[in-house]
């Protein structure tokens, strides 16, 4: 482990790819090919939430009680479906999101390690890699194979740490969504926010997140100065 390097950590559904809405869609149409409702609303905050946690909610608000047998064939059955779903509409609708390429490259440049903090199944994950086009910059990265419990669990951000050779201070956690800035937290990281995702910016702060930026393009442009800020503990915020 390194004294003073410094790793950036990002998370890639909402935060470098425009995922979340097709991830939003593709769940809720899982739901009700089964002849389940659950609101568009109530879907969108928890996506970026560990897949098994998300499920167990949405049905339980889908009317499906703890105690029915078929609770879990369910449960199971939603996973399944959302995943041939999203396939299905990911080559047409995910596009890379402003400032995406230019924040890792910007990164790197600096002499930062970067990592792919993702907990997303290789399959979902080899898609926005290949979207993405930045492995020339990247250092390490995580997917779903790595941990039992996504975020909000700190697992794989400890992981993500870990692989990045750095102390957890000197950690800095890129993400869109509430559960990003959680885990982080809990792991030691510092985590920054992007609305890239939906989630409002008062949210993300109330989760932790002490800087939030509009996009990866803003991050970009003030990288260093967002890296000096939270390393050096002055606090502050964007």
């Amino acid at each position: 482990m390194k004294d003073g390097q410094i790793a950036i950590l990002f998370d890639i559904d909402g935060t470098l790819v425009d995922s979340v809405y097709t991830h939003v869609v593709a769940w809720h149409e899982a739901f009700c090919q089964a002849g389940l409702t659950v609101p568009l609303w109530e879907v969108h905050r928890r996506i970026g939430m560990d897949g098994g946690l998300l499920v167990d909610e949405l049905l339980t608000l889908a009317g499906v009680e703890d105690s029915d047998p078929k609770r879990s064939e369910l449960a199971d059955d939603m996973s399944e479906g959302h995943s041939r779903i999203y396939r299905a509409a990911a080559q047409r609708s995910l596009r890379v999101l402003p400032g995406a390429r230019e924040v890792v490259e910007r990164a790197k440049t600096l002499g930062f390690v970067v990592v792919l903090a993702s907990s997303a199944p290789p399959d979902e994950l080899e898609l926005t890699r290949g979207l993405l086009d930045i492995e020339e910059h990247v250092d390490a990265v995580t997917s779903g194979e790595d941990v039992d419990t996504a975020k909000p669990d700190a697992t794989l951000v400890k992981i993500a740490i870990e692989r990045a050779g750095v102390t957890p201070s000197n950690a800095i956690m890129v993400g869109d969504a509430t559960w990003d800035a959680i885990a982080a937290t809990k792991a030691g990281a510092r985590p920054v926010g992007v609305l890239t995702g939906g989630v409002s910016a008062c949210a993300l702060r109330d989760a932790g997140a002490s800087l939030v930026f509009q996009d990866c393009r803003d991050l970009a442009l003030d990288l260093e100065n967002a890296v000096q800020s939270l390393t050096s503990d002055s606090g502050g915020g964007v």
